[in-house]
């Protein structure tokens, strides 16, 4: 008991040593959704849209109470989410994540202005009937693609972030040259598909979203696994 006591306690003081003043910066990024939906919440409609169909229509409706606890579950994930990619490096069994440090920090900060950024615009297309949130979200997400490819290289392996399959975790070999195929995917592809969502009609953009998103996810997963057999043979 005292070395688990002793062992949180280092844990706690690595986190408040690596704190600095940008994580004070993006804790005030990360409450911009509450402080927006707290200031605007008497002007929401009884029923607030908290559920959107393909073609981005409201097709879900809770109560304003409802829709407070979701934004706040968002935040939530959000904090989460910045929390553990943040300080990865104390918690990696591995011990390789201390080598992607900066990276990490990219990282989460670049996952925190998503995150706040997605809960705004669902904020404001509450208070906006009609609003097309697709034509917003989507580019974002699509641009959130672009955003880590470019720091997929830096990233060593780890069991927290990353392509994470059996056969990149096996081996660094595998880890190096699925992210290296990944980056430059996701990279080209994310700003090819963030100008078809722009452009595009929204029936053909919905599609090309949802290709483009499958093989971001499949092709490196593929490759992990055709890179372990290529290396069997």
């Amino acid at each position: 008991m005292d070395y688990q006591f002793k062992y949180k306690q280092e844990i706690v003081k690595i986190i408040m040593k690596k704190f600095s003043v940008i994580d004070i910066g993006l804790l005030l990024i990360w409450a911009l959704p509450a402080i927006y939906l707290l200031y605007s919440y008497n002007q929401l409609p009884n029923e607030v849209p908290t559920h959107y169909d393909i073609s981005g229509k409201a097709n879900g409706y809770s109560s304003k109470n409802t829709f407070l606890i979701i934004e706040l579950l968002l935040m939530g994930v959000a904090g989460f989410t910045y929390f553990l990619v943040r300080f990865i490096p104390v918690f990696d069994p591995k011990k390789q994540a201390k080598y992607s440090d900066t990276t990490y920090y990219k990282l989460a900060a670049g996952l925190v202005v998503f995150l706040t950024a997605m809960s705004l615009i669902i904020i404001y297309a509450a208070l906006n009937n009609g609003f097309k949130i697709e034509n917003f979200l989507l580019p974002i997400i699509s641009l959130l693609f672009v955003f880590i490819g470019n720091l997929m290289n830096s990233i060593k392996p780890n069991y927290f972030a990353g392509i994470r399959t059996p056969w990149t975790l096996e081996s660094e070999d595998n880890w190096r040259a699925t992210h290296r195929l990944a980056g430059k995917l996701w990279v080209i592809g994310g700003i090819i598909l963030t100008f078809c969502l722009i452009f595009l009609p929204t029936n053909i953009k919905n599609i090309v979203f949802m290709i483009a998103i499958g093989a971001f996810v499949l092709v490196p997963i593929t490759y992990s696994y055709y890179h372990f057999r290529q290396k069997q043979q």
